[in-house]
């Protein structure tokens, strides 16, 4: 009878480890990458609500030039000359970039991110199920345990006496 609870012991435990621990690493992997795109997408917003901010209306032939430093990797900067900053492209999904305006940009950055959240707060769940997921198997193994201490307990009590 030993052996089939240690058998069971073992299985619960290999679940435990192989299963439900992988599940838990993939979903947080998961999640974190949608945080990042998130970050990113903000990230993008300040610098568009920055350009809007800053458009000079005062002189029409330099009215969307904008001077900047491109970092070409490492912290390598160079100068960089953008003529027209009333359009950017933005990766809208699946490799694929589409200008738009800045206002244009905006928009749809607010649709993004609402979009990111809610699967963010999906996995979230997830992550929460499968954490109790853990915690059952946790307190069942527990519990077949101490079974098993409690007969052999009685075996040796019985023993004794």
């Amino acid at each position: 009878m030993t052996n089939a609870l240690d058998a069971k012991v073992k299985k619960y435990e290999n679940f435990l480890n192989d299963k439900l621990k992988a599940d838990l690493q993939v979903v947080h992997k998961q999640r974190d990458e949608i945080y990042k795109q998130i970050a990113d997408y903000l990230q993008l917003k300040r610098i568009i609500q920055t350009l809007i901010q800053n458009r000079n209306t005062d002189n029409k032939d330099e009215k969307n030039k904008i001077k900047t430093q491109m970092d070409l990797g490492c912290n390598f900067y160079c100068q960089a000359v953008i003529p027209d900053s009333r359009y950017v492209y933005i990766l809208v999904g699946y490799g694929y970039f589409v200008q738009m305006t800045l206002e244009e940009a905006l928009d749809f950055i607010e649709k993004k991110t609402k979009v990111l959240s809610d699967k963010s707060q999906v996995l979230t769940k997830d992550s929460a199920k499968i954490k109790a997921h853990i915690k059952l198997v946790l307190e069942g193994l527990n519990e077949i345990q101490n079974l098993n201490l409690n007969k052999t307990d009685k075996k040796k009590r019985n023993d004794v006496f």
